[in-house]
């Protein structure tokens, strides 16, 4: 009976790992997570505005759906994975972008920061 359920796991094992190690994305999924903390910096620090922070929120739900297509057969391939750091590319330059557009909201009040006026 335990030879039986042995041979059991390896046999599903085997058919399983592949079928994990083709939908996993790590590096995909490490960045999103980096990219996010470098939105959630910005709305801290002031950088960014709640309008930008929604608008790029927005591109990391994009590219999250895009994720979650490639998943959908069980297989991402190469030209997805291109895909996907391509919009990755695209949001992180948009990031970067809007923290250092000098709109700020240091006050964290939602609205934009009007410069001060010299005296």
């Amino acid at each position: 009976m335990k030879r039986t359920s042995t041979l059991l796991v390896a046999v599903l094992a085997a058919f399983a790992l592949p079928v994990l190690a083709q939908t996993s994305t790590p590096k995909v999924d490490q960045r999103q997570a980096n990219q996010q903390q470098r939105i959630d910096q910005g709305v801290k620090s002031g950088e960014l505005t709640g309008k930008e922070a929604a608008r790029l929120e927005k591109g990391q739900e994009r590219v999250q759906k895009m994720e979650d297509k490639a998943k959908a057969d069980g297989k991402v391939t190469p030209k997805e994975r291109a895909r996907l750091e391509k919009a990755q590319n695209v949001e992180s330059r948009k990031i970067a972008n809007q923290k250092h557009d000098r709109q700020h909201d240091r006050n964290h009040d939602g609205k934009k920061d009007r410069p001060a006026k010299n005296k």
